[in-house]
């Protein structure tokens, strides 16, 4: 039964009808106004439903450079979803705990069966208590919900954080590494035939032979191993997107934003380190936690004064109009919540120390990023200088082929040792990556040049 059809039926009853409409009429517009009220509604879930859902997303040709995985990951990942829900869980508290205590209606009847006939034998009274909190307890209470409500932002932005490193991981790991695995297992193959055609000539020894056939064989193994890999990150790309990894079927993948160009320089990054320890969310979090306990420990002390409740009534008695006023608090003989203030001075070491530890840690993640990516950038320097020199040696090699000074195994050689420098210039190159996109997180700011000019012009 509604509110508007139990005041009507209350009203419809005999006794009701002698009411006075000073006492009805609030009663009334009480009941009215409660009519307005939220009604639940129920979400059931599917999970038949929601696995379809899931299964139905898909990415689109692309081509999908790193930036624009990372946005869809922000809006598809349940992280996202989740942390968003704690965001908004924590702004509705602040919400609720800035609102005033309503104030409570009571009303009553009572008939006289003693009275002269004739006479008014029913008395009627409504009462109205308002509650009145003192020393701030309400200003302190929604000071303390809002720095929770600031934590969960803070948290919130860590969180995409977290996801934006796994999508940049599983991205780097998704470099098709596998071509030039499968050009050394095609130059492994020619050598062994070569090797075969000398030892058939007498000119080479069987265990050459034997040897050729097993660098082969192994070339096939790490040509397979290449492309296991990569299905395989590009299998933990689909789960950091938040897609399901058939998702990526024909999708085309840019990386051309892992180019040795696109890493950071040092006047990037040593303009964002020097607001890092401002701006980390982590650390923002730890420290409006912080706010939060000490807003409690002035709750706490304030709730040592009782709160006041004010009771102005009317009635109704026996024909006579009388009005009154209650006072009433809790007398604190027994509790001076002192119990309460006591736990709230350990929260609020508590949270200092927690927050002295996120900034430590903070600091340290920035030290070992720093160092690092100063690591991985002298290891590329080194490894694309001898890509250089194997590429200066393959083309005077192939020359002197060309010229007749060198025979046709001597060029294979140094065909391999190529495409190995290579494979190390890039493996380096992708390492280098990972510390800067390491070095990003700890700084938790973009390092990178914006999206809009690395978006290829083409399919890759």
């Amino acid at each position: 039964m509604n509110i508007p059809n139990a005041a009507r039926l209350a009203v419809s009853l005999p006794w009701a009808r002698q009411i006075p409409w000073r006492i009805a009429l609030p009663m009334a517009c009480l009941c009215a106004a409660m009519s307005g009220c939220t009604t639940y509604q129920a979400q059931p879930i599917n999970p038949e439903t929601e696995a379809a859902a899931f299964e139905a997303h898909s990415l689109g040709p692309g081509p999908w450079t790193l930036a624009r995985l990372q946005a869809e990951a922000e809006r598809h990942h349940p992280d996202a979803d989740i942390a968003l829900a704690k965001r908004k869980a924590a702004d509705a508290a602040a919400i609720a705990a800035g609102a005033r205590a309503n104030p409570t209606l009571s009303t009553s009847a009572q008939k006289n069966t003693s009275a002269e006939p004739g006479a008014h034998a029913w008395t009627y009274t409504l009462g109205l208590d308002f509650p009145l909190e003192t020393a701030g307890m309400r200003d302190y209470r929604a000071a303390q919900a809002a720095w929770q409500a600031r934590s969960a932002a803070y948290a919130q932005a860590d969180a995409l954080w977290h996801i934006r490193a796994h999508v940049r991981e599983a991205y780097i790991g998704s470099y098709p590494l596998q071509g030039l695995a499968q050009e050394r297992q095609a130059i492994r193959e020619q050598l062994l035939k070569e090797t075969q055609r000398r030892l058939a000539a007498g000119m080479v020894a069987s265990d050459e032979t034997l040897q050729a056939r097993l660098a082969a064989k192994q070339a096939v193994l790490s040509a397979e191993e290449a492309r296991q890999r990569r299905l395989d990150s590009l299998r933990k790309l689909a789960a950091a997107v938040g897609v399901p990894a058939h998702a990526l079927d024909g999708t085309g993948l840019a990386f051309a934003d892992l180019a040795d160009e696109v890493l950071p320089d040092a006047a990037r990054i040593g303009q964002a380190s020097k607001s890092a320890l401002q701006s980390r969310p982590d650390v923002l979090a730890a420290l409006a936690e912080y706010e939060a306990s000490q807003a409690n420990l002035q709750l706490e002390i304030a709730r040592q004064y009782p709160d006041i409740t004010l009771g102005p009534g009317y009635s109704w008695d026996a024909g006579a109009l009388k009005w009154s006023l209650g006072l009433s608090l809790a007398l604190p003989l027994f509790d001076r919540n002192q119990g309460a203030i006591a736990q709230a001075e350990a929260k609020r070491q508590e949270a200092a120390a927690t927050f002295r530890s996120v900034q430590a840690q903070a600091i340290a993640d920035i030290g070992d990023a720093l160092a690092a990516y100063s690591q991985a950038k002298q290891m590329l320097a080194l490894v694309q200088g001898m890509a250089v020199d194997q590429g200066s040696r393959l083309r005077s090699t192939q020359l002197a082929f060309k010229a007749g000074a060198v025979d046709r195994l001597a060029m294979l050689e140094a065909q391999l040792e190529a495409s190995l420098a290579e494979s190390r210039r890039i493996e380096a190159l992708l390492e280098a990556h990972r510390a800067a996109g390491r070095l990003e997180d700890a700084l938790r700011q973009p390092l990178s040049p914006s999206p809009s000019s690395l978006e290829p012009k083409g399919q890759p």
